[in-house]
């Protein structure tokens, strides 16, 4: 099987490459065609520089230094064997030093060239290694966070329910503080499992319009509960392919950051248009909040990074880990006036390609 970067390839191309320019040298191929000359001469020896550095480029300086020996044993019978002058036969044992200048210097540049490779990707792999480690870090405190208070609170709740003097409509209360703290844990663990295993999304040609449409009627009531009103602008040709269920999910967690960024009595925008000329869609949703503070805004994508009092701030690292997947890209900036843009950008497709 033909694997071009393999050594035995590699030692075959050279060997053949040898063969070649050793049979210019010698005068095999190219004085048939015309005849002897001086110029034709003059470069034969030249033609063993190739191989050299290529020697010296798949094998460093080793392998320059070889090629150079091994093209030098060679080419030798034919210049000592030559009736030739002694400033022709001078001229012949100088390209053959030269040999060896070139495989020397030739080889130390890639060997040097080969050594940085090594030495970047040595501290490419320990930078990620870092990363890792950190990023295991901040998970573990991050469920530690997450669990420890939920689980007080469950502890307190099941004393006071274990205690015979509480009173019956107490113990409804704290029942459903138990229920209620049990279920935060296991969102936060779902949303730990999802963004350190997620699942792959299932590719299908969709209406983004309908989507959003079904995802803003969702959450109309928690919005009227706090009188802030939802404003759309939804082109409804706008299809592109993806998962529906994860793109509803994400823009569904956005609608309701901004419904709870957003002051009582204020409003929601959500638009949805498209760029034809790069065959994107574009999705914004902006809230009327206070804004994030200028330092957090490099770190909202962060795994367990949260400006809210609850929440496992996953959120959003799985939503960008998601619409990266789709092809797209994910940005939260300020607005001067106040509030946060979150915008989406996911490649379209042709509405014929979107099931009736």
């Amino acid at each position: 099987m033909w694997e071009p970067e393999h050594k035995t390839t590699k030692l075959g191309i050279l060997g053949l490459v040898i063969a070649l320019t050793l049979s210019i040298h010698y005068g095999v191929l190219i004085e048939p065609i015309f005849g002897h000359v001086h110029w034709i001469h003059a470069i034969h020896g030249r033609f063993c520089y190739i191989p050299i550095v290529i020697g010296a480029a798949w094998f460093g300086l080793r392998g320059g230094l070889y090629t150079a020996l091994l093209i030098s044993a060679l080419v030798l019978p034919l210049i000592l064997g030559s009736d030739k002058d002694s400033n022709s036969m001078a001229g012949e044992l100088a390209d053959v030093v030269f040999y060896f200048a070139i495989a020397f210097l030739a080889g130390a540049l890639f060997d040097r060239e080969l050594r940085s490779r090594r030495t970047a990707e040595n501290m490419r792999l320990q930078l990620e290694r870092s990363h890792k480690l950190s990023l295991v870090g901040q998970i573990a405190a991050g469920m530690a966070h997450e669990i420890k208070n939920p689980l007080a609170s469950v502890k307190g709740a099941v004393e006071i329910l274990s205690d015979e003097a509480t009173k019956p409509n107490e113990r409804e209360e704290f029942r459903k503080i138990v229920f209620k703290e049990i279920k935060r844990m296991n969102n936060s663990i779902m949303d730990l499992l999802e963004f350190a295993r997620p699942s792959e999304p299932k590719f299908t040609p969709m209406n983004l319009g309908e989507i959003l449409n079904s995802t803003t009627k969702q959450v109309q009531a928690q919005a009227g509960k706090r009188d802030i009103t939802i404003t759309t602008q939804v082109d409804d040709s706008v299809n592109i392919k993806g998962d529906g269920e994860k793109i509803h999910q994400i823009l569904l967690n956005l609608v309701i950051n901004a419904i709870d960024a957003s002051e009582d009595g204020s409003e929601v925008t959500i638009s949805l248009n498209k760029d034809d000329d790069q065959r994107l869609a574009i999705l914004k949703v902006e809230d009327s909040g206070a804004g994030i503070n200028e330092s957090d805004l490099p770190r909202v994508f962060e795994p367990f990074f949260t400006t809210k009092s609850t929440g496992t701030g996953l959120g959003l690292a799985i939503a960008r880990s998601i619409i990266e997947k789709h092809g797209g890209k994910i940005t939260l900036k300020n607005k001067p006036s106040g509030g946060v843009i979150a915008s989406i950008e996911l490649p379209i497709v042709n509405e014929e390609e979107v099931p009736a």
